[in-house]
């Protein structure tokens, strides 16, 4: 029952980011400035180190580099000939970019799911060590919910953010809430099997190399479209600031 608390501790921090990402949505292209950043510091500062030191226990670093890459380049081959359009036509286009949306948030949610048995596996380790977990965890997944957000309104059809119904926001906030429930059914499934530990680096690896390439591919280049570009690099290295701040607090 602890462990399922503290992962909807994480839940909350999810919704939380999320929230702001769609209060202040006429400021988005900052804030996929600092998603971006938040992106690349999760992966480089919080995941990789992490890859590494349990990666290196049971497999090389060559091994580890390997998934790595694996991870960036598959999402390339996803985004380049499953995710993308190749239509000229617009509704094509549209359909497209929602289905890359949906798979980036999907792979967020994975992530977060992930959190979630990280949280649960730290907890069966020591009590000690699943509050450690916790606290990293809680201090990325604020991010989290506003990249969720973002990658979801990021490639939804041009015309969509200005509908009065609501379809299109309400795609966020379904993702959003994916991502939220995602941790603690991750933390629920430890209490009924264990990944193997030989296993665990590796997972990491691949989410290194996908969450680079989302940043370097998808929120970067959005985020420096047709704005102030001092600005939005601003933001993205701040992005990338605050997530090694709060990463080393948690250690």
């Amino acid at each position: 029952m602890t462990i399922l608390l503290y992962a909807l501790a994480a839940a909350a921090a999810t919704l939380l980011g999320g929230s702001f990402a769609l209060h202040f949505r006429d400021r988005l292209h900052l804030i996929l400035g600092f998603s971006a950043g938040a992106v690349a510091g999760v992966a480089l500062f919080d995941l990789l180190p992490e890859a590494i030191s349990l990666g290196t226990q049971f497999h090389t670093a060559d091994t580890v580099a390997l998934f790595v890459a694996l991870g960036l380049f598959g999402y390339l081959i996803l985004d380049r000939f499953i995710l993308l359009h190749t239509h000229d036509d617009e509704s094509h286009a549209e359909h497209g970019h929602e289905r890359r949306g949906a798979f980036g948030a999907l792979t967020l949610s994975t992530h977060s799911f992930l959190d979630g048995v990280a949280i649960g596996v730290g907890f069966q380790a020591s009590a000690a060590v699943g509050l450690v977990v916790t606290a990293a965890v809680l201090t990325h997944d604020f991010s989290d919910g506003i990249n969720t957000v973002n990658l979801v309104l990021r490639n939804l059809p041009a015309a969509a953010p200005a509908q009065a119904g609501g379809g299109a926001w309400e795609k966020a906030r379904r993702w959003l809430i994916v991502d939220a429930l995602a941790p603690v059914l991750g933390a629920a499934s430890t209490l009924f099997f264990r990944i193997p530990d030989s296993a665990i680096g590796l997972v990491l690896a691949l989410f290194v190399g996908t969450f680079l390439y989302l940043s370097a591919s998808d929120l970067i280049p959005e985020s420096h479209h047709r704005h102030p570009r001092a600005l939005t690099t601003c933001m993205t290295l701040l992005g990338a600031l605050v997530l090694y701040v709060v990463v080393h607090l948690a250690i």
